[in-house]
């Protein structure tokens, strides 16, 4: 295949992504949504990171431990959001088929939702699917989340829609974080990062054994 078919087939691809996220969010109901750095700076790598108890896309608990062993890539946002976390989530799926197959193959990646209100296990599981197959949507109490968002260093808003309640949307910060084996943060990403970028960090980290 010629370098311009590869470049036609990956705009394609991510286009029908696109257009799975609107749809999906169309049919899902209202909301918009916004996504920031947040009001503090990007978390350095020794305060963040913990244990966590949540629920994932097929109803089964699982816990911090259960990722134990391998790396993975956490994402904190919502199946609600139009714009920000579609787009991260597809930059991590670019990182990933950018990877060395046997590097990818150590990597979950994970959508941890800041909207536990709306983002069920089931909504969770048609959002992630729109992505990429080895992508993991965790959910959980309220408590939860506000838990597991303060050990990552996650700031999250809910902006209330004074016409309808419904419509509410949720600011927050845009971080993605590569934890090791041992359950520790060894990088953490802004949204200023690409595909490309991420993909060699997480390589190099892998490849190099990932030293504490």
């Amino acid at each position: 295949m010629t370098t311009r078919l590869i470049r036609l087939a990956i705009v394609g691809a991510f286009a029908i992504m696109v257009a799975g996220v609107v749809s999906w969010y169309l049919n899902a109901g209202p909301g918009t949504g916004t996504g920031s750095d947040g009001p503090v700076p990007a978390p350095s790598f020794a305060n963040v990171g913990g244990p966590f108890a949540l629920t994932d896309q097929s109803g089964q608990e699982v816990t911090d431990e259960t990722y134990l062993g391998g790396y993975a890539l956490i994402y904190f946002g919502y199946t609600y959001c139009p714009d920000v976390c579609p787009t991260e989530l597809w930059k991590i799926v670019q990182a990933l088929g950018q990877m060395p197959e046997e590097v990818a193959a150590q990597v979950t990646p994970i959508l941890i939702t800041i909207d536990p209100e709306r983002d069920t296990p089931d909504a969770l599981a048609q959002y992630v699917a729109l992505f990429d197959p080895r992508l993991v949507g965790l959910t959980g109490t309220p408590e939860q989340i506000a838990e597991v968002a303060d050990e990552y260093n996650v700031y999250y808003a809910r902006i209330e829609d004074d016409e309808d309640p419904t419509r509410y949307t949720m600011d927050h910060s845009v971080y993605t974080y590569l934890v090791g084996p041992d359950g520790t943060v060894r990088n953490v990403f802004t949204n200023g990062q690409t595909a490309e970028q991420i993909a060699e960090a997480v390589t190099a980290e892998v490849e190099g054994g990932g030293s504490v």
